[in-house]
């Protein structure tokens, strides 16, 4: 067993205002995509310019921090929105879903779309090799504050969490931080190196994060307020993930059936 790191969740104090980590990792994500799509931008037949990207990441962002909050909202404590609909702004307690935050980001996709008239694939495929990094810096923001914290284990790597009781439990968030961080991240980027069929790397994106959190949501603890959801094992988070399986499988399906339309990065 390991012992868990125990890091004040509020990383900076200024008179009565605290500042979590967990909100300075949104911003590390933010700047860090924001570097990255310029850096993107920047080669030669992109079709970016440095302003559309730095348009582009400030939709993505207000689409992914609304998207994820309403998501978790509605996705992991319907009940409780029902019964109190302003806990959905109290972001300082925490909660944020990526499934929320994904459709989010289409929403304000399609939304630049229609104000550059650039085609929604073109921008998502620009957009979604970068997310992996926004999800590793969001991940250490969870293992921060100790919270999803994975199932009871006897594995050497095993952690006890603060908030999980006195069990050694797998630091599934360190999972994720590998997989649909930076597992994710190497594929994405290799595979949207050179052009590829419109529609592919979005769909690229979409089939390993689904096929990944689907995984790791086997050594996560289902959230205490739902449990599983079917038959004996499938989590909240499995079942939001078998979409992205098949619609990603489908559009690279579809993308190299096509072979036209290259997008760029």
């Amino acid at each position: 067993m390991i012992p868990y790191p125990h890091i004040d969740p509020v990383a900076i104090h200024v008179g009565p205002l605290s500042i979590y980590w967990y909100g300075l990792m949104y911003i590390v994500a933010i700047f860090g995509a924001w570097g990255l799509a310029t850096l993107r931008a920047n080669k030669p037949h992109s079709g970016w310019t440095t302003d559309q990207v730095s348009d582009l990441i400030f939709y993505a962002a207000v689409g992914v921090i609304v998207g994820g909050r309403v998501g978790y909202m509605l996705f992991y404590h319907l009940s409780d929105f029902i019964a109190q609909p302003w806990t959905i702004f109290q972001v300082w307690k925490g909660g944020m879903s990526f499934h929320g935050g994904l459709l989010g980001v289409a929403c304000a996709i399609w939304i630049y779309s229609r104000k550059t008239h650039k085609p929604f694939f073109v921008i998502s495929d620009f957009l979604t090799p970068l997310v992996p990094f926004g999800l590793a810096a969001g991940r250490i923001g969870n293992f921060i504050n100790g919270e999803l914290w994975g199932r009871v284990t006897d594995v050497p790597w095993s952690m006890i969490f603060p908030h999980a009781g006195p069990l050694p439990r797998h630091p599934s968030m360190l999972y994720e931080f590998l997989l649909e961080g930076v597992l994710l991240f190497i594929i994405m980027w290799t595979y949207s190196a050179k052009p590829k069929p419109r529609m592919a790397v979005t769909g690229m994106f979409a089939f390993c994060y689904g096929l990944f959190r689907f995984s790791v949501e086997f050594f996560r603890q289902p959230d205490a307020n739902i449990g599983f959801v079917a038959f004996g094992w499938l989590s909240e988070g499995q079942l939001l993930s078998i979409p992205l399986i098949l619609v990603g499988a489908l559009m690279l399906w579809g993308a190299y059936r096509r072979k036209t339309n290259l997008s760029t990065s």
